[in-house]
């Protein structure tokens, strides 16, 4: 197995594949951070038991063998506190979609900056990615300000496109060109 070293100042985090065989792992995860990570994504409604949690990260992995996405997680001091992924992935039309989530513990050290960079590193030196896409919930200034620091531009508000929770959300779909991607870096 592989991992990216994401951290700075000595400190012990990293990005690696989040497989089904995680599971329990990531349910465990999912547990800590439930409310926090569901305040704008319905990801934590997605892995409530250990089948549901098992069955997330089983589609993910289907994902990846139909070349259709991926799904990476973000380990601090040996503990799983958040990931990135490939929502969608079309190689065909060089466009993909990133996402993260993350638990409040971990938050603000820029470790989902660092993983997203890896990513779309990845996604444009590997794999010739022409377009990458964020969307994220207007109100979620956290991942609106990752998308602003990964150098990206924001295409669109769609209003009250997004029902979520008894609320109907503003996304915003933020993107970042490859050659855009090459130059800011």
């Amino acid at each position: 197995m592989f991992a990216i070293q994401l951290g700075d100042s000595g400190e012990d985090a990293a990005l690696r594949p989040l497989e089904p065989w995680q599971a329990g792992e990531f349910l465990a995860h999912m547990d800590r951070g439930r409310e926090y990570i569901g305040r704008y994504i319905g990801l934590a409604a997605a892995a409530t038991d250990l089948d549901s949690a098992r069955a997330f990260l089983q589609s993910y992995a289907e994902k990846q063998a139909a070349d259709a996405g991926r799904i990476y997680g973000i380990w601090l001091d040996g503990t799983l506190v958040g990931g990135v992924l490939f929502r969608t992935f079309d190689a065909a039309a060089g466009n993909c979609e990133a996402g993260c989530w993350l638990e409040e513990a971990a938050v603000g050290r820029g470790l989902v900056t660092r993983a997203t960079r890896a990513l779309i590193d990845w996604a444009v030196d590997e794999r010739g990615m022409h377009r990458v896409e964020w969307l994220v919930a207007s109100a979620n200034t956290a991942s609106v300000n990752v998308a602003k620091r990964l150098g990206m531009t924001r295409d669109a508000v769609l209003r009250e496109s997004n029902p979520y929770r008894g609320v109907r959300h503003d996304m915003e779909i933020w993107s970042v060109l490859a050659r855009e991607w090459r130059e800011g870096r």
